[in-house]
């Protein structure tokens, strides 16, 4: 029986179908893994905005609570709106908990932000008459939402981190408290940087004083004459004859 030989030829057309087995099934894995991690990325983008959407709803509560009717069902509508709004951020709270916690605490943050400024701008506007004509509608003042907006850049500036767009923030900012309309400001006047404490007298007691000085000058015996001869007369002339 004679020898086979096997040549390169024979080799190449038995790897061929075989590469190209491996190189069609890695194609499909990366192809696979890219798209998970596209529609993954989309799917947490869509859940950051509708998170962020929330905190703009609840921030214009207080322009929409100033343009009430007025009427037992506008006043309805609102508080159930209001509820509504707390209900979606605890849901947005809760998945951001479950989906990214990076970007779960910086929401948080925002959240309680919000709370703080804009119910009590909230509480104002409840106190304050009904809008009844058309001009009134256009409101004059604009509520401020300094701790908002400090507190929102934070929470993009994580979530855009969370997407690969970026680096994460080192810390949270430092939000400072704000008034809770516009034109509100605190009566407590800051305090200016060179400004100096108040110098206040301390009150010495009085030097106590001297013993000497306080002691009652001795009284002094009366001077006393010459002591008077017993044989002299009365009148001192001389004695008595």
């Amino acid at each position: 029986m004679s020898g086979v030989t096997w040549t390169a030829a024979q080799t190449a057309v038995v790897l061929s179908p075989v590469i190209a087995i491996f190189g069609a099934a890695l194609v499909a894995l990366l192809t696979y893994a890219l798209n998970r991690r596209v529609a993954r990325r989309d799917r947490r983008a869509l859940a950051f905005g509708e998170a962020l959407s929330v905190i703009e709803d609840y921030a214009e509560m207080p322009y929409r609570i100033r343009r009430r009717s007025g009427t037992l069902d506008g006043r309805q509508q609102l508080t159930e709106e209001v509820s509504r709004i707390y209900s979606r951020l605890a849901f947005h709270q809760a998945l951001l908990d479950i989906e990214a916690p990076a970007v779960a605490a910086a929401y948080r943050l925002l959240a309680n932000e919000a709370k703080a400024e804009v119910g009590e701008q909230m509480k104002v506007a409840w106190q304050k008459p009904v809008r009844t004509t058309d001009p009134e509608m256009n409101l004059e003042e604009h509520y401020t939402r300094v701790r908002v907006d400090v507190a929102r850049d934070h929470c993009v500036a994580v979530m855009r981190a969370a997407l690969g767009q970026g680096r994460f923030p080192v810390r949270p900012p430092a939000v400072t408290s704000s008034a809770g309309s516009a034109g509100r400001r605190s009566a407590r006047p800051a305090a200016s940087p060179s400004a100096q404490p108040p110098v206040i007298p301390i009150a010495r007691p009085a030097a106590e004083p001297s013993k000497r000085s306080s002691l009652k000058p001795s009284a002094q015996p009366p001077a006393q004459g010459r002591p008077r001869d017993p044989g002299a007369g009365s009148d001192g002339a001389g004695p008595a004859q």
